[in-house]
C-alpha cells in the first residue's frame, strides 16, 4: 500500500524550511534548497515592504499538494530528500547506505536481506559544523577508530556494517557499530559518540551535488538528528499594512539619498562581501551619519542579495527593523484600513470607574485597538547550525536566485499601549534601571547578542523587558479565556525608546482556520479585556517556583531572564520574538527590590479581596 507523506505549505518556511531535518511516519528527510523547487505552480506572495528591506525581488510559496512524494523527482510541493542515508534493519541489524537509485515510488525503504523485507530505520546521529554543513556520520571510520591507520587500511569493505544492541549494558553504551567484513571484526560502542572526533566535514549539505562542495576546516560535531542546535532558521516577518508616508520615513529617505551620492558608495557595493568593505563603511558613516542597519539595507537593494547571505559571511544575520511603519499605522489618529488590515478602536470600559483596582488599571493602559483581520508574511532567508550566530547558509545554496521562500498567514489580534506618562515615571526609577542594567551585562556576554539587539535597539530598555514580559503573561492568560492554545498566539513588541514606542500586539497567525475564529477579538472587547488583565496580574504575582523564581538573578538561556520560568512566563518558541529571553515578572508586578508597573493594581486587588472576605454575610 502506498503511503501518504505530507508537509503543509505553511510548514515549508517554519519549522520544516530549507535545511531542516524532520521525521514523518518513521522516516527521516531534509528539506532541499529552493534551487530544487519545481519551476511550475509556485505561488507568488506579495510583500513589497519586506522585499525592500531584505533586498530581494519577491517571495514564493511552495506549490500546495495533497501528497509530497519525496521519492519522485519533480513531484509537486517543496522537495525533500531522505536523510540520513545510513539506515539499519531492526531484525538482522544490517546497515545500508540508501541511495536515490534505491527509492521505490510510494514505498518506504526495506531491508534487502530479510524476507519479507523489514522497513529500514534511519540512524539517530548526524554530523554538523558551524559553517552550516550537514552530513552522515562516517560509520566505517567510527567502527575502526580504535585501530591504527595501517590496520584500518587492511579492511577494504566500507559498507559491511552492523548496528548492534547489547543486553549487558544500557543507554548509548549498549549500542555499537561493528564491521562485518571478513577477518576484520572492528567495533566501537556509542557511549562517547556526541561531540567532536576529528572527522572531516563534507563541505556541503545532503541536497548539494559533489561539485558544490567547498573545502571546510571547521570542526565537525556529532549530534542527534533531532538536536536543537542542528537548525536555526533565519525568518523575517512583516504585517501587511497600508502604505503611509510619515516624517521619520521621509528622513530615512533623505539619509539614504546622501549615502547613495557619496563618492565611496560604488566602491563599497563592489567589495561589500569582503573585509575591505569595513574601511569604506566607516568612512561613509562618518560623513553621513548612517547606521549599520541602513547601510546593510541599501547594499542589499543595490546588489540584489539579502544582507544575511553575503558569500563568506560569518556574522550574525541582519534582521531589519520593520516595526517603525507598523507602529505608525497602529498609532495613526484614524487607523488606515484595507482588506487585510482592519482595525477598530475600543477601550477597557473603565472610564467611569472610581473603585480600585479598576480605576488604577484604567490609568495604566493607553490605546486599545482590535484587529479583525491581519495578514502576515513570513520569509526564510537562510539558516545556521551549531549556534544562531554561526555562518548563515542561504535558502538558495546555488546563490543564483533573487527571491526567497515565504508563506502568508491570516489572523486577528489585540493591540494595546501603556500610558505614556505612567511608563515614563516608572522607567525613571533608579531601581528599575539598575535591575535592567544587569540584563544588559548578561546580553553583552551572550552569543545571540546581535540577534536580540535587532529587536531591542542599541540598549536593553526597561520598557522592552516590561512589554515583552507583559505580552507573555497576556498570551498565557488569553489561552485560558479565548480558546486558543499558546502556540497559536504570537507577539510583536514595539518598545524602541528612540522611536517613542510603548505597545504590544498579540495576534493569531497559525496558517490555518484556527487563526481566524474571532475568539481573540471578542476577548478584547469591554469588559472582557479589563477582567483578563486583572486576572493576568494576579496570576503573575505568584509562581509555583517561588521564592526561587522571584529571587533569581539570572536563569534561562544565557542567564538572560530574571523572575521568569516555565511555570509563570515562558511560551512556546514559535510565539516569542526573542527566544524566551529578556523576561522579568518583577518589572510587571513588583519584587522585593524593584517596583512593578502594575504593582499598585496587584496590591489593590488583594486589598479588595481581603475586604470581601471580612465583610459579614447578611
Amino acid at each position: 500500500m502506498s503511503r501518504t507523506l505530507r508537509v503543509r505549505q505553511s510548514q515549508t518556511v517554519l519549522p520544516f524550511g530549507v535545511g531542516a531535518v524532520f521525521d514523518i511516519q518513521g522516516e527521516s528527510f531534509v528539506a532541499t534548497g529552493i534551487g530544487d523547487w519545481p519551476q511550475r505552480a509556485k505561488q507568488r506572495v506579495d510583500s513589497p515592504r519586506l522585499a525592500s528591506r531584505l533586498g530581494v525581488t519577491g517571495f514564493y510559496a511552495a506549490p500546495p499538494t495533497a501528497n509530497d512524494r519525496y521519492d519522485i523527482p519533480d513531484a509537486p510541493g517543496a522537495p525533500y530528500i531522505r536523510f540520513p542515508s545510513w539506515l539499519f534493519c531492526g531484525a538482522c541489524r544490517r546497515m545500508k547506505r540508501w541511495r536515490i537509485a534505491d527509492e521505490k515510488p510510494g514505498q518506504p525503504p526495506r531491508c534487502p536481506s530479510c524476507s519479507p523485507g523489514r522497513t529500514l530505520a534511519p540512524m539517530r546521529f548526524v554530523q554538523i559544523c558551524s559553517a552550516g554543513h550537514l552530513g552522515d556520520v562516517d560509520w566505517w571510520f567510527w567502527a575502526h577508530s580504535r585501530r591504527e591507520a595501517a590496520e584500518r587500511r587492511e579492511c577494504g569493505e566500507r559498507e559491511k556494517l552492523r548496528f548492534l544492541v547489547s543486553e549487558r549494558a544500557s543507554g548509548l553504551e549498549a549500542l555499537s557499530v561493528s564491521c562485518a567484513a571478513k577477518d576484520c571484526g572492528a567495533s566501537r560502542d556509542l557511549l562517547d559518540i556526541l561531540g567532536t572526533h576529528g572527522m572531516r566535514c563534507s563541505g556541503r549539505n545532503p541536497w548539494q551535488r559533489a561539485n558544490e562542495a567547498v573545502e571546510c576546516t571547521k570542526p565537525v560535531q556529532i549530534v542527534q538528528r533531532t538536536a536543537g542546535n542542528l537548525y536555526y532558521p533565519v525568518v523575517h516577518s512583516a504585517l501587511d499594512i497600508p502604505e503611509t508616508e510619515n516624517p521619520t520615513h521621509l528622513a530615512d529617505e533623505e539619509l539614504a539619498a546622501r549615502v547613495r551620492e557619496h563618492d565611496l558608495w560604488v566602491s563599497l557595493c563592489k567589495v561589500a562581501a569582503t573585509p575591505r568593505a569595513d574601511v569604506f563603511r566607516s568612512m561613509i558613516q562618518d560623513d553621513t551619519g548612517a547606521d549599520d542597519a541602513l547601510l546593510d539595507l541599501l547594499i542589499a537593494e543595490e546588489t540584489g542579495q539579502t544582507p544575511t547571505i553575503a558569500p563568506g559571511a560569518a556574522a550574525t544575520p541582519v534582521r531589519p527593523d520593520l516595526s517603525r511603519e507598523e507602529w505608525a499605522a497602529f498609532m495613526a489618529p484614524a487607523p488606515p484600513a484595507t482588506r487585510d488590515f482592519a482595525l477598530r478602536e475600543t477601550t477597557l470600559g473603565l472610564a467611569q470607574e472610581t473603585t480600585q483596582p479598576w480605576a488604577g488599571l484604567h490609568r495604566r493602559i493607553g490605546r486599545i485597538l482590535l484587529a479583525d483581520r491581519l495578514r502576515e508574511v513570513r520569509a526564510l532567508s537562510g539558516f545556521t547550525r551549531v549556534s544562531p550566530d554561526a555562518t548563515v547558509v542561504p535558502a538558495d545554496t546555488t546563490r543564483r536566485l533573487k527571491w526567497l521562500p515565504a508563506v502568508e498567514v491570516f489572523g486577528e489580534g489585540i493591540f494595546l499601549t501603556l500610558d505614556k506618562d505612567a511608563l515614563s515615571n516608572w522607567e525613571a526609577d533608579g531601581r528599575v534601571r539598575q535591575r535592567v542594567a544587569g540584563m544588559r551585562a548578561d546580553l553583552d556576554r551572550a552569543f545571540q547578542k546581535d540577534r536580540l539587539e535587532a529587536l531591542t535597539g542599541a540598549e536593553v530598555s526597561p520598557r522592552f523587558v516590561l512589554l515583552h514580559t507583559l505580552a507573555h503573561l497576556l498570551i498565557r492568560q488569553l489561552s485560558f479565556e479565548s480558546g486558543y492554545t499558546t502556540a497559536s498566539l504570537r507577539e510583536r513588541i514595539y518598545a524602541r525608546p528612540e522611536q517613542d514606542q510603548y505597545g504590544i500586539l498579540v495576534y493569531t497567525a497559525a496558517g490555518d482556520a484556527e487563526g481566524t475564529l474571532g475568539g481573540l477579538v471578542r476577548q478584547g472587547e469591554p469588559p472582557r479585556l479589563a477582567e483578563t488583565l486583572l486576572r493576568m496580574t494576579e496570576a503573575a504575582a505568584w509562581c509555583s517556583a517561588d521564592p526561587l523564581c522571584a529571587e533569581h538573578s539570572g536563569q534561562g538561556f544565557g542567564n538572560l531572564n530574571r523572575a521568569a520560568c516555565h511555570a509563570c512566563a515562558l511560551l512556546p518558541e514559535t510565539s516569542c520574538e526573542a527566544g524566551n529571553t529578556l523576561l522579568d515578572r518583577a518589572l510587571v508586578v513588583g519584587g522585593e527590590h524593584v517596583p512593578g508597573y502594575f504593582e499598585s493594581i496587584v496590591t489593590a486587588a488583594r486589598a479588595a479581596a481581603a475586604a470581601a472576605v471580612e465583610r459579614p454575610t447578611p
